[in-house]
């Protein structure tokens, strides 16, 4: 019904529309709704572009947000005719007439690329600079964070969160990415997958990150662990066992049942496939004062002190970890 169509306002009507809908909304749960990325809203949000029909009735269904009656209804594809007479117009302008020996246009270019193209600076192609922030808790956590839940490629850091139980959590990361580095990240949400991914595309920032200890590629093939700066520093390994808990990590409640009786226990439980991680999450809860069990998966806290202790002394930046921790309090 909707599918090529496209919701035309008047001049600040699509605007006035979608600063209705973000007084009763953030905009990650606006775009997750559009299926779209946050920097498509604010550029429908200053009408840099027109809505699709299909989003436009989403939002005003989901929010009680009426439509302008003004507002037409165009195909996704009508300004293609328009554009290409513009273009023609432009081409035969520049050079008396529409190219038809594509062969000739193929050698001039390859000898202008030859000769002067390849050869001059490309702002584009070159690698942006990268801010390196000095070790601290705040990188020692997000070093936990790319352990649990992240990865580099060669191009790429990249951390991967469900796009709806830590939506709350993308936002904290995004935000100490931002801090931390400089940078803004972008996030792009994967309804097939029920992710989303933050990422900074940022060559210095993969190399930078790889000389602190992360790997590029598979981190389980290359036998992921705390990097030593972090672990010889109590404060950086809290802050880094933190970023692992709130990606890799999970706070669920045991409930067993004795002679008729209900029992129920918090828990908490970090999951990872990497051996040496497993083993050095055991020994750093055990010379904070915990008493960590680990199996062939996990390491966990199993006592009902231990798991105080924990929120008290490590805590956590994930909402959905304290509000789990909050609930099975008992």
């Amino acid at each position: 019904m909707f599918k090529g169509k496209r919701a035309v306002f008047p001049a600040g009507e699509q605007r006035k529309f979608l600063d209705g809908i973000c007084q009763k909304e953030t905009l990650a749960r606006i775009a997750l709704i559009c299926k779209c990325s946050e920097r498509t809203v604010r550029d429908w949000r200053r009408e840099k572009f027109s809505m699709p029909l299909g989003a436009t009735h989403a939002l005003s269904t989901h929010f009680n947000v009426p439509i302008s009656e003004k507002m037409c209804i165009r195909d996704a594809y009508a300004h293609i005719p328009r554009a290409s007479r513009m273009g023609a117009a432009a081409t035969i302008k520049k050079y008396g007439s529409i190219p038809r020996n594509e062969e000739h246009r193929k050698k001039q270019w390859r000898l202008w690329w030859e000769s002067t193209g390849k050869l001059a600076k490309n702002p584009i192609l070159e690698s942006k600079i990268v801010y390196r922030p000095k070790h601290g808790a705040k990188l020692a956590e997000f070093i936990g964070i790319m352990m649990g839940d992240g990865g580099l490629t060669m191009y790429q850091a990249i951390v991967t969160l469900h796009h709806v139980d830590d939506l709350e959590y993308a936002s904290f990361v995004k935000g100490l990415i931002k801090r931390l580095f400089k940078i803004e990240p972008k996030m792009y949400h994967s309804p097939k997958n029920s992710v989303n991914d933050i990422v900074v595309s940022r060559k210095k920032l993969v190399i930078y990150l790889h000389e602190l200890g992360l790997p590029i590629g598979n981190k389980i093939d290359q036998r992921l662990d705390i990097p030593l700066w972090i672990r010889c520093n109590r404060t950086f390994a809290i802050a880094c066992l933190r970023g692992l808990v709130d990606t890799d990590g999970c706070v669920f409640t045991h409930r067993y049942r004795v002679k008729g009786t209900w029992y129920a226990y918090k828990k908490l439980s970090f999951t990872s496939a990497s051996k040496p991680l497993l083993e050095s999450v055991h020994d750093l809860l055990q010379e904070l004062g915990f008493h960590p069990r680990t199996t062939a998966k996990d390491v966990r806290l199993d006592r009902t002190e231990d798991i105080r202790r924990y929120f008290k002394i490590i805590g956590s930046h994930n909402p959905k970890h304290l509000r789990r921790y909050e609930n099975t309090l008992g």
